[in-house]
């Protein structure tokens, strides 16, 4: 089971695709006893990896201590960072305090674009550096690419280049319009052009020896097995199912693209939250209304929670109209 941590609001960049419209840090974050005390209980109720995430996660400057802490509780600590901030020292350090792995954003082979993109002139020199720092500390690290219309025919490119560098991974992102997202909503692909990039990319999974994965795209999964391929990643949406978010200022929910709330750990503990929120419980029933209750690939695939919400008036049960297959369009 995976929890992701968004340790803070505090960003050093300004992406325009950003779910949380991170800038600042709020006077309400979680701190750092407060933070101790979550990941005990996220580690009571039997999660195994933790995602430390932001905003920007290393703007935290007891991040070290978190991690340590999160690591001596049997977590695996990982991080989701846009790399800027990632010094030979820091990489150092964060492999010392515990870490596991850091996954690092790179949305274009062309530093223009990936700057553009990321709101920093030099966003793509400092992240090659970071990677660097990782690979010279020994820190294991992936790459995570948010796909648009306008990197779309890269995103294969870069998981060429992500082998190539050494990376374990490569995730790549679906745009989702919430945060700052929803002003870039019509850079979306469309759903024929959806399910041709996932086919691209599942195809591109078995020519390279690192992992690849579409996230917010659960119709991958439905995808791999009309091609006959095998991948380790069986189930598409995670979403209260064996994956939730907690904000910085702790409120808990299913997923970071979905704004219903199912609790807040300074009130009651994570793993009570986690045990009895109606909204976990519901979303465990897969009691899914539309498409995707009818659907033969539902048990694999669940439809993008999120989506679903979003395009209907907050119903995170319905149909994800994100699917070519549930509307006869493959």
């Amino acid at each position: 089971m995976i929890v992701s941590w968004m340790t803070t609001n505090k960003c050093n960049l300004k992406c325009v695709h950003c779910y949380q419209d991170a800038e600042e840090a709020t006077d309400k974050e979680l701190s750092t006893e407060e933070g101790k005390k979550m990941i005990d209980e996220i580690a009571a109720a039997g999660f195994k990896i933790m995602i430390f995430s932001g905003g920007e996660p290393l703007m935290r400057p007891d991040i070290y201590e978190l991690v340590a802490h999160a690591a001596s509780r049997g977590l695996r600590p990982v991080f989701g960072s846009n790399g800027t901030l990632i010094t030979p020292e820091v990489a150092r350090r964060l492999k010392e305090a515990g870490a596991c792995a850091m996954g690092i954003s790179v949305d274009s082979l062309v530093p223009e674009k990936h700057d553009q993109f990321r709101g920093l002139e030099n966003a793509y020199e400092l992240t090659m550096a970071g990677i660097e720092a990782c690979k010279q500390a020994g820190l294991p690290f992936q790459l995570h690419t948010t796909v648009v219309d306008w990197n779309r025919d890269e995103v294969c490119d870069i998981t060429d280049f992500a082998e190539r560098i050494g990376a374990v991974a490569h995730y790549i992102f679906f745009l989702i319009p919430v945060g700052r997202g929803k002003f870039i909503q019509e850079t979306s692909l469309q759903v024929v052009e959806n399910e041709a990039l996932l086919k691209d990319i599942m195809l591109k999974s078995q020519q390279v020896s690192i992992d690849v994965k579409p996230t917010c795209a659960p119709q991958f999964t439905r995808i791999a097995k009309q091609l006959g391929i095998e991948t380790r990643f069986t189930r598409g949406c995670l979403a209260g199912l064996t994956y939730c978010v907690i904000g910085s200022e702790g409120i808990v929910r299913p997923c970071a693209y979905m704004t219903e709330e199912a609790g807040d750990v300074r009130e009651q503990p994570f793993d009570e939250i986690w045990r009895t929120s109606p909204v976990f419980q519901k979303l465990r029933t897969q009691d899914y209304v539309g498409a995707c209750g009818t659907c033969d690939y539902k048990d694999g695939c669940g439809g993008c929670r999120a989506r679903a919400a979003y395009y209907h008036e907050g119903n995170y049960m319905a149909q994800d109209d994100y699917c070519a297959h549930s509307l006869g369009l493959c």
